[in-house]
């Protein structure tokens, strides 16, 4: 088993790798919606959130020599399911083009979800 901690990668908000290799197989941790520039500073809005969280998942995978096309399944919070599910839909197809992955997990803090 290897634990890796990419160099440059987001900064870890609780004492966990970016990604631990086993068997054949890479689990990345979650990652939050900030920058390696700014931790701690959030964007506002879905689009923005989202895509800063996907650029942090991708500097770790590149940082493995992966991409998202790796990528067999993703995890996905929301905290405003019904307000934000559809916007979220569009952005995971513009990153995911060729397929999208296995069964995310969607729940939100105002009771709804998938």
């Amino acid at each position: 088993m290897k634990f890796h901690m990419i160099a440059g990668g987001p900064r870890p908000v609780a004492p966990f790798s970016h990604a631990v290799e086993t068997d054949g197989l890479v689990f990345v941790t979650g990652q939050m919606p900030d920058t390696p520039g700014a931790p701690g500073v959030l964007p506002e809005g879905i689009v923005a959130q989202t895509r800063a969280v996907m650029e942090n998942l991708q500097l770790v995978l590149a940082g493995l020599g992966l991409g998202f096309e790796h990528v067999a399944m993703a995890r996905i919070y929301l905290t405003r399911f019904k307000q934000d599910y559809r916007r979220l839909e569009r952005d995971l197809a513009e990153l995911f083009p060729a397929r999208l992955p296995a069964g995310p997990d969607l729940c939100g803090r105002d009771g709804s979800g998938v």
